[in-house]
């Protein structure tokens, strides 16, 4: 039953990535080519030199919402789940119209979804809703384990 509700969750976000209307995202070439390559390498199990590339994008765009999500879903893999809670809350405070465009969703264990942005800078998807689903699930893996 639970995989059934994972399975919906993300169909329910691949539906609202395909449904946006298109909009300017708030990233810059720069930082997009660095939360690309820094995904590239979350997807290919490399957790630290993700997590160092994401630090130093929060260095020259602080509280960039898309390097906290992701940042987020590698304290989930890594099991670390105060810590993704944490990423995913600052994320979602300032995730609230900042609009991507998701080219890939990487599933962290069905307990988290990390984001890579397409490489233009033009993005239609609001990425709120996205970090208030990652924190959700977070937060249900959380009490699980309480019980």
């Amino acid at each position: 039953m639970q995989r059934q509700s994972w399975q919906l969750i993300v169909l329910g976000a691949a539906l609202a990535l395909a449904l946006a209307g298109p909009v300017r995202a708030q990233t810059g070439p720069g930082l997009t080519k660095m939360l690309v390559d820094s995904y590239d390498l979350l997807e290919a199990g490399k957790l630290a030199e993700a997590e160092k590339i994401y630090q130093q994008i929060l260095k020259q765009d602080p509280g960039n919402p898309l390097a906290l999500n992701n940042l987020g879903a590698i304290k989930a893999k890594e099991g670390k789940l105060p810590e993704a809670l944490a990423f995913l809350s600052q994320a979602l405070d300032r995730a609230q119209g900042y609009k991507i465009k998701v080219n890939r969703v990487c599933d962290m264990q069905g307990l988290c979804l990390a984001f890579r942005p397409l490489e233009a800078v033009y993005g239609d998807q609001d990425l709120a809703p996205l970090v208030q689903l990652n924190l959700n699930l977070v937060k249900a893996r959380v009490a699980e384990a309480q019980q």
